[in-house]
């Protein structure tokens, strides 16, 4: 009865085993990791030299995984996918900006912000929304899940300098669209358009997550000041704090200059001094720095990073005021970002742009498609796995052992010899 009893549940191990590795090998996760190709270039000085400029990298898709499926798995792939080869900003090494598709639902995005990715777009399909006008500002965390696209694009032919100038006009967040390839066709940038950029004056070059850290520093911000007089001068201590109560209500943020307006009520400043020296005037400066303005006899606006005290010097004892922080960045009324979608290879898309040190970009990245090049390593896995198995079972076989071994006749044979006589 025992021999009887071996044989199925040897099969039945076998096809478990067999299952396993079939499982494995075909698996989301296997799938994923096979269905594509890194882009080298993340890893490389040309992200770096990207950093430097004042860029963002963000996630747009993962090859064989699906938004609408599984969106909280491509957003934790994704950011994986950036963190293991690159900072997401000069500012921090976090990826709080994503590509999402239009039609996934509010609990999806919330997934989706759960790994990180607090800023989604554009054009999302929600009723919620961030920037679609220039009026269109956000009030709530969840507006940034519909970022809005506006000014048009920065391709050839479909892009339009008089859309990205009424847009700049406008004033508020101006969001443009570049891809640098359609399948292999490469896509041509408009140098009209880039041109006026390069002239305009009044306008913050930003990406998504330094805009987003920046909004969030208006739901939540606390700073401490006090003067002291030295002479015929007064010198004011001012800090933007770092506190527990902030930081927990938006703990993606990075921490990026802010930009504060001070009243010194007609009086100029002499110097403002940091913790490393003294700050810059940054007059005219459109990318997000440490330094301050102040024109004869106007406010001071102050931009500095929270957690750096700085000292103010200024002529008298006047009273003074801190009056509250900018909307945008040294008080610019028009905030720009290029979202560079489906980047997939950083060299072919940024490369157009050597010139145009004054843009800055969200690099919406993605691995490149590799699926169609290693599909073949499947087969070959699952072939291994079966010769494997298969060769076992025979040799188990000749010794008599295991499911394909014919089961032997364990009654005892009647003997052919006489019973001899007592």
């Amino acid at each position: 009865m025992n021999g009887a009893h071996t044989s199925p549940v040897h099969r039945t191990l076998t096809l478990s085993v067999l299952a396993c590795l079939v499982c494995v090998a075909w698996s989301p996760v296997a799938l994923a990791d096979t269905a594509w190709k890194e882009d080298g270039w993340l890893t490389t000085t040309l992200a770096q030299d990207r950093l430097d400029l004042g860029d963002e990298f963000g996630c747009h898709s993962i090859p064989g995984l699906s938004w609408q499926a599984d969106p909280g798995a491509v957003a934790l792939e994704c950011r994986t996918y950036i963190e293991e080869r690159v900072r997401a900003s000069s500012w921090d090494s976090r990826p709080i900006s994503t590509y999402t598709p239009d039609g996934l639902t509010m609990a999806q995005h919330t997934t989706v912000a759960g790994q990180g990715f607090v800023v989604h777009g554009d054009q999302t399909g929600l009723s919620t929304t961030a920037w679609h006008n220039a009026t269109d500002e956000p009030i709530d965390k969840w507006d940034w899940y519909n970022l809005g696209r506006r000014g048009g694009s920065l391709e050839q032919i479909i892009g339009s300098v008089e859309e990205v100038q009424t847009a700049v006009e406008q004033g508020g967040l101006v969001n443009l669209y570049w891809i640098g390839r359609v399948n292999d066709a490469t896509i041509r940038h408009d140098r009209d358009i880039t041109a006026y950029l390069s002239q305009v004056e009044d306008v913050w070059f930003t990406t998504w997550g330094e805009a987003w850290s920046y909004w969030t520093v208006n739901k939540c911000h606390e700073f401490s000041h006090s003067v002291r007089t030295e002479a015929n001068q007064s010198i004011l201590t001012f800090e933007s704090l770092v506190t527990q109560e902030c930081t927990s209500m938006n703990p993606e943020a990075w921490n990026v200059p802010v930009t504060w307006t001070l009243d010194f009520n007609g009086t100029d400043v002499v110097s403002v001094q940091g913790e490393s020296g003294a700050l810059a005037n940054i007059t005219g400066v459109r990318k997000s720095t440490e330094g301050y303005v102040q024109h004869p006899g106007e406010y001071l606006h102050l931009s500095v990073l929270n957690g750096h005290a700085v000292e103010i010097t200024y002529n008298g004892t006047a009273d003074y005021d801190v009056i509250g922080r900018t909307s945008f960045f040294n008080n610019h009324s028009t905030a720009v970002t290029i979202a560079a979608h489906e980047t997939y290879d950083l060299f072919k898309w940024s490369k157009r742009f050597v010139d145009d040190d004054h843009l800055v970009f969200t690099w919406l990245v993605e691995p490149r498609e590799g699926l169609g090049d290693s599909l073949w390593l499947q087969y070959v896995a699952v072939g291994v796995a079966l010769s494997t198995i298969v060769g076992m079972l025979v040799v188990l076989k000749r010794e008599g052992l295991g499911p394909l071994a014919k089961r032997e006749d364990r009654t005892p044979q009647a003997s052919s010899k006489p019973t001899e006589e007592p």
